[in-house]
């Protein structure tokens, strides 16, 4: 009796589940679509303005968030497709928005006028750059441990066959 209320309870969650990543997945391609019209309208506003160096530099932080979204997406397939969720995800979305900041902080200097030193903090863009170093290195050691289980997995895989 309580084993097939736990089986019918497991059940009705996992489908929940499969409805909020599906929800999840049209609301990260809506938002792809909303960035990608958004970059359109820069482009297209740089071009009326004949500000061409300023709208490009706007549009390219646009562009991040586009890359952003596409990692999520591709995570959100890589979920439903195998059920694994990998932590490196976060750490490259985190890698986008720092690149973002770095390249958006300068147009809001250029573009803000006035006196350069009030504008520009360079503890706040050093602070930037040492966390993408930080983020950049765990980057690289989460990645090369999940290559080196991958390649663990392969190679015992191989020792099986062969003994069998």
């Amino acid at each position: 009796m309580i084993a097939t209320f736990e089986d019918r309870l497991l059940s009705a969650l996992r489908a929940f589940n499969h409805i909020l990543h599906a929800l999840l997945a049209i609301a990260l391609v809506l938002a792809s679509i909303m960035v990608i019209w958004e970059f359109s309208v820069a482009v297209l506003q740089a071009i009326e303005h004949n500000n061409l160096a300023h709208g490009f530099l706007q549009a390219l932080g646009t562009l991040f968030i586009v890359w952003t979204l596409s990692s999520l997406i591709a995570a959100e397939i890589n979920y439903v497709q195998t059920g694994v969720f990998h932590v490196v995800v976060f750490i490259e979305v985190a890698m986008i928005t720092l690149l973002r900041q770095l390249i958006v902080e300068p147009v809001k200097i250029v573009t803000a006028g006035g006196n350069l030193e009030s504008v520009f903090n360079p503890w706040h863009y050093g602070l930037l750059l040492a966390a993408l170093l930080v983020t950049g290195v765990l980057h690289k050691l989460v990645t090369s441990s999940e290559r080196q289980v991958f390649q663990d997995e392969e190679q015992s895989e191989k020792q099986q066959r062969s003994r069998g």
